[in-house]
Formats: structure tokens, sequence, C-alpha cells
């Protein structure tokens, strides 16, 4: 085989704001691998390095995706689990390459267009009156869940915002989950979670930053709405080291990135000892461009889902790559007689 890669800048339509920065382009990387006998087919893969979150976000980044593509035929993935994004990038690829290079990796009812994946609305952070706004275009649209982050403006305003939501939408209607990035603190967190208990909230992503497993675990034990990890798992790479952290904290649920958490094969292994620990999961985007995103909710589709799942729309970026991926409701389908315009890798 025979690999190279592209470096590819996303455009965000609007400043992408959380509570760690404001984003205004997303850099990734396409992958190309094939076979030099037949050049003209080749599998598509992105390693999508999220900068300030990817634990592999270093100067030396591109010197190792080179080198990867330079040695793909003597790789070994368990060596790349620290590289995560890489070893996404390279997993997808692969697949693409052995499916017959058209971004087809798995044939499920949901690749084949015969059923969509349900997700939620991602309200992202803005002035109250910019996600009232956002809120409001997204229940138009048929959302029955939404998932805000929080922790980017005043907490006052965002509970009078979530208050309006449920003045409309009661929990049996609208299911809410809330997404802080790390915003409170082990002193505050607490407090901060039984204001919010009383609107019924599904689960509240990263309420503290990673790294503090006892006041994690502290959280997780009492807090009144369910926690689910999100950063935590990031640059856990080793077996034990996930079996460890899931023993200490004891989380509600997981949530599962896989170009940022070890690509596919470690995303299977945290669902694996999530499911002998009785710890829900989920599946979420991380900013990938539709080449990416195709790829997760193709794994995904896989998967014996019951809950929504945290898929982009493809809809944030000016130059995302045109695809046969689409919202329909609160449904992302895939149209498989649509062909994919690569013309821009």
């Amino acid at each position: 085989m025979k690999a190279e890669y592209k470096r590819y800048d996303l455009i965000f339509k609007q400043a992408a704001i959380t509570s760690r920065n404001t984003l205004l382009k997303k850099e990734t990387y396409f992958i190309k691998v094939w076979d030099e006998k037949n050049p003209t087919l080749y599998g598509l893969g992105e390693a999508s390095l999220f900068r300030g979150l990817s634990a592999e976000d270093c100067p030396d980044y591109e010197a190792k995706l080179q080198e990867v593509c330079k040695n793909i035929n003597a790789l070994n993935f368990s060596e790349l689990k620290s590289w995560s994004s890489i070893l996404f990038g390279i997993e997808t690829a692969i697949a693409d390459l052995k499916s017959g290079g058209r971004c087809m990796l798995h044939d499920t009812t949901f690749t084949r267009g015969e059923e969509g994946i349900r997700i939620n609305g991602l309200i992202w952070m803005g002035n109250k009156e910019e996600m009232a706004e956002r809120i409001s275009q997204k229940l138009s649209q048929g959302f029955n869940c939404l998932k805000l982050k929080i922790g980017g403006i005043d907490f006052p305003s965002e509970l009078e915002l979530i208050t309006s939501i449920r003045n409309r939408f009661p929990q049996d209607i609208l299911e809410l989950r809330l997404d802080a990035n790390g915003a409170f603190s082990p002193d505050n967190a607490m407090q901060k979670l039984e204001q919010l208990s009383r609107f019924g909230i599904h689960s509240i992503e990263q309420p503290i930053k990673q790294g503090n497993y006892k006041a994690m675990a502290d959280i997780c034990n009492i807090s009144p709405i369910p926690i689910a990890l999100d950063e935590e798992l990031i640059g856990v790479v080793e077996r034990e080291s996930k079996e460890e952290m899931l023993n200490v904290i004891k989380p509600q649920y997981i949530i599962l990135k896989p170009s940022l958490v070890g690509g596919f094969i470690s995303s299977d292994e945290w669902i694996s000892l999530a499911e002998e620990r009785s710890i829900g999961w989920w599946a979420t985007s991380a900013l990938e461009s539709n080449v990416g995103l195709n790829a997760i909710a193709q794994w995904v589709s896989t998967k014996p889902i019951t809950m929504p799942q945290g898929l982009g729309t493809g809809q944030l970026y000016t130059n995302n790559i045109p695809s046969p991926l689409f919202i329909e409701g609160e449904k992302l389908y895939h149209a498989p007689n649509q062909k994919w315009d690569l013309s821009l890798i």
C-alpha cells in the first residue's frame, strides 16, 4: 500500500464558542491509502486534530503523520494508541479501501438508506439572545433532544434559558442534555447541579475539568443529575487505566469521540468495559468534516443503540466536503445513491 495526507482547514460559518475558547477554523488532515497496482482506487480517512483538546496536540504531530504514511505497510496499530486522531484516520482509510473506496465502511440499514440515526440538536454557546434563537430553530426542526453547552455566559442567564425551555416543553416531551466542558469547580459544582436538577436534566457532561478522579467520583456519587464523562477519557489509552478510571469514578455515562479516544479499536474497548459495569454510553463527533462524521455514523449504526447520538450535522462549515449525509427531522440519514464530491481533497 501507499499513503499520503493533505492538510485542510475547515472554516466555521460563525464563531463556535465553548467554555475553553472560541473557534473560527478547525485544521484537519485527509489521508489517502491505495494499492500501487491500482492507484485510481483509494480509501479516504480523516485525522481530525483538535487543537487544545487532543492528547496528541504537539509540534511533532505532522511529522508523525508523515512517518505513518511513509511506513503504512509496517504499521502496528497498538503503537498508535497515543496518536488518536491519526489512528482514527488510518483505520477509516484502510476500511474504505477494503470496501471499494466509496466511503461505504459498513453494510447496515443506515448505510443502505433504510433507517436514520436519532441525534441530539446541539446548541452552541453565545449570548442569551443568540442561544435562545438557536434553541427555537432546533425545536422547529423537530428535535426532541437538545444538548446545551453551558459555562460560557453567566450562570443566572443560563438558568433563565433552561427555565424558558422547560416552560414550553416539559421533560416528557423534550430531553435536555448539558455539556459544561469542565466549567464548574469542585467547590461549586454540587451547588450548580442542585439548581439545574429541578429542570429534569437527562445528564451533564464533564461538570469539572478532567484529571481529578476523587472529586469527580464524589460528584458522580451524590449528583442529582447523571454524570457523563467526556474529556476525562482523552489520553487514557491502556486497558488497565480505563478500568481504573471507571472503577474509581463510577460515572453514569461515558461519551465516545473516536477521533479523540483512540479510534474505533479503543472505542469498542471502552464500550465493552462500560457495559460490564452497567455504564451507559453514546457516541459524539468532534468537529470532523463529513468524512470523519460519516465514519463515526456508520460505526454507530453497527451498534444496538437506543438513545440519541451526538453526531454533528455537517452544517457548521462553509467548506465542508459535500456528502450523502443529510438531516431530516431529528435523524441523520445516508443517501446511498448520492455520490461524494471529493474534488476539494
